[in-house]
């Protein structure tokens, strides 16, 4: 019996040792690549932008400072309706113009006396970041802030005094306060101050203090480091889209790279700084009631986001605060339908089930990890292998018109051109092609139906991988 026993435990030892001796090693990261934090904002896909301050109450875009601190007194603010419907809507963090270019402050800044401690609102003890961290917390979401640097109501504005004041002010928000913060967003925006002087920023000062106080933060600003602007506020990005940039001699604002760079990245670039598409779901960024008749439909906002989400950015849609305090119910019903319209469209993937045949690495790396759920799954070919193709064998005909790519970037950026093909006759025909795929790329498509689909990789950087495939139908 021991001999036995011992005969196939050795045999189990030599069986497991020749499958791990068989399984081969992960493709080499290839060239810049997002840090954990990057991957998990980018798997984010959509969160909300709250522009909300002095402006919601004086009708003005850009305020000018001088605005009376009384001007500020929502009737009923109610953070937790902001955060239920962004969670509702799906969106997944919110961000909050905590400081805008009038340089009033939404929470009581020890730096500042332009502040809603000096207004009457809440007899002068409110904290908006206080009641919608508190908010996001309790509905699940992420928490984010911006800090405009550009400050219309300092009087040290222009000065080398005003970028300590201005470390002080982030701090007074980042220092745990009001939790964790998951992004930074950064406005380059720089122009007069009450002085008539502009203020010379010192961006590595601000980064180092946004890392020190929340390390895990991710910054947004024309040159990240953590984000980029995607160059438009129209909501998209560019049909190619890189998520890697060259930020050598730039800095954010005036100094920025050219529009074309930020909306599309750069091939190969030395940093990973990938697109955030900020929109607004009104002509404006702050709340007006002549603007209501004007909210973006859901055909707007799912084109939105087919060039956003869909081109391997994060959408960041700005759905602003009325003069109470609250989402107004137009906004919140067209995100209501805009989130129907995207389930409708992704609820169930056509793909599923299919069989996938193409050349692999070898095991682990098979073709069929393509439709799994398992983010850290994927298909991957061999090192120097940079084109090849899948085929999938739906298991009954499906009539589609969009294609879901995801690529793994733990790994870095690599396919540069795919097809799509389905089988007419003898023949392949290809039915749409692309450039990037990045975390996700949603291609639109004619509709057609096939029981075979054929995804062609014609070139890449590096071994191409890929983790994530669908086919759906949008009838919108």
């Amino acid at each position: 019996m021991n001999s036995r026993f011992s005969f196939a435990s050795a045999l189990a030892v030599i069986m497991l040792a020749s499958a791990v001796s068989c399984t081969p090693e992960p493709p080499e990261p290839f060239g810049a690549c997002p840090s954990p934090e990057q991957v998990a904002w980018q798997q984010m896909e959509m969160n909300m932008f709250c522009h909300f301050g002095p402006n919601t109450f004086s009708g003005a875009e850009w305020g000018d400072g001088t605005e009376p601190e009384n001007i500020f007194n929502p009737t009923s603010l109610d953070c937790l309706q902001w955060a239920a419907t962004a969670r509702a809507a799906g969106f997944k963090g919110i961000i909050i113009t905590a400081k805008h270019h009038d340089g009033f402050c939404l929470w009581p800044s020890p730096e500042s006396d332009h502040t809603v401690a000096r207004s009457s609102w809440r007899g002068g003890k409110g904290d908006v970041l206080k009641e919608l961290s508190q908010a996001c917390a309790k509905e699940g979401l992420k928490f984010g802030v911006y800090i405009s640097p550009w400050d219309r109501n300092d009087s040290r504005y222009g000065t080398p005094e005003y970028n300590r004041a201005f470390v002080n002010t982030l701090e007074s928000v980042l220092n745990g306060a009001y939790g964790q913060v998951f992004e930074q967003w950064f406005d380059g925006a720089c122009g007069e101050g009450l002085t008539g002087k502009r203020q010379v920023y010192d961006w590595p000062l601000f980064n180092r203090t946004v890392r020190r106080l929340q390390p895990w933060a991710v910054i947004f600003s024309d040159v990240g480091p953590g984000c980029r602007w995607v160059g438009n506020e129209e909501g998209h990005a560019g049909e190619t889209n890189w998520s890697t940039i060259d930020v050598e001699g730039f800095e954010p604002g005036a100094g920025s790279p050219p529009v074309k760079v930020l909306n599309s990245g750069t091939c190969g670039a030395s940093h990973w700084v990938p697109a955030e598409t900020d929109v607004s779901i009104r002509p404006g960024w702050f709340w007006k009631a002549s603007e209501t008749p004007r909210v973006k439909s859901v055909r707007d906002l799912m084109k939105i986001y087919y060039e956003s989400v869909g081109r391997n950015s994060l959408l960041l849609l700005n759905v602003p605060p009325d003069t109470r305090g609250m989402i107004d119910p137009v906004d919140s019903l067209r995100l209501m339908e805009f989130k129907a319209a995207i389930d409708s469209v992704f609820r169930r993937n056509l793909a599923s089930g299919a069989k996938v045949s193409g050349p692999s690495r070898g095991r682990g790396y098979s073709a069929s990890n393509i439709l799994n759920d398992d983010y850290d799954s994927y298909w991957a070919m061999d090192d120097g292998e940079l084109s090849g193709s899948l085929t999938l064998e739906l298991t009954v005909p499906q009539t589609f018109n969009r294609i879901v790519l995801q690529e793994y970037i733990p790994l870095g950026q690599r396919i540069c051109s795919f097809r799509i093909e389905v089988p007419e006759g003898e023949e392949w025909t290809e039915i749409g092609r692309g450039t990037t795929v990045g975390y996700k790329r949603i291609l639109s498509v004619p509709a057609v139906t096939a029981s075979s689909v054929r995804i062609v990789i014609e070139s890449a950087l590096a071994c191409p991988t890929l983790n994530g495939l669908g086919l759906y139908m949008d009838n919108f």
